[in-house]
């Protein structure tokens, strides 16, 4: 993946940035702790220059979160919360979950859109819930572009630092994002059981009465 990237850079230079960080909001495993650096790596060999690879790598994070605002936009929060009833338990998500979520965001809506471009594996999907809430489109796109650029800006300078060696950044992000995504996960099961007994509950009330 990193040489991938690195001879996408090396040949498209700041488009080639661009092109890979929009790719990287929109199709995750795409990570951008590859991207990046890889980039940073290219600027420290004189190829490019390192102000303009975070701007070109938070330029392609803006463009790439644009999609999944719009997804959320459309999708809305009524069409959210029927899905989340008749499906949610799936995914340990229920119609409650979703009513809470949508308060939490709307109290907090530009930081946390701006926290959430910082966290590996919500980086992209904090855009859904700024669509769903209809945040607007301009608050929306400076707060990721703030919190895009400061990403974007810490790893290319790894990537500069450690030169060759910037494939090291991404073993030493991979431990946050997996410690991120285990809670998650663990949350999830948690939330899914819970949500499967309330709802037996509630069956063996109703046949009772």
């Amino acid at each position: 993946m990193g040489e991938w990237a690195t001879s996408m850079i090396n040949s498209m230079g700041y488009v080639g940035i661009v092109f890979l960080m929009f790719l990287e909001n929109v199709f995750p495993p795409i990570p951008s702790e590859v991207i990046m650096p890889a980039a940073g790596f290219t600027a420290a060999r004189g190829q490019l220059n390192l102000y303009g690879v975070i701007a070109a790598g938070a330029l392609g994070s803006v463009l790439g979160a644009i999609p999944l605002y719009y997804l959320g936009y459309f999708i809305g929060e009524a069409r959210l919360k029927r899905w989340a009833a008749r499906h949610g338990h799936w995914l340990a998500v229920s119609e409650e979950d979703v009513g809470k979520a949508d308060a939490w965001f709307n109290k907090h809506r530009g930081k946390a859109v701006l926290i959430g471009r910082l966290v590996p594996g919500i980086r992209s999907l904090i855009s859904i819930p700024a669509g769903v809430n209809r945040m607007s489109l301009p608050t929306f796109l400076l707060y990721t572009a703030i919190g895009s650029t400061a990403w974007s800006a810490v790893l290319a300078v790894l990537g500069k630092l450690l030169e060759a060696k910037y494939d090291r950044v991404q073993k030493w992000v991979d431990p946050i994002t997996y410690a991120v995504l285990g809670i998650m996960v663990v949350s999830l099961v948690v939330r899914a059981v819970r949500i499967k007994r309330r709802a037996k509950q509630k069956e063996a009330g109703a046949g009772s009465a």
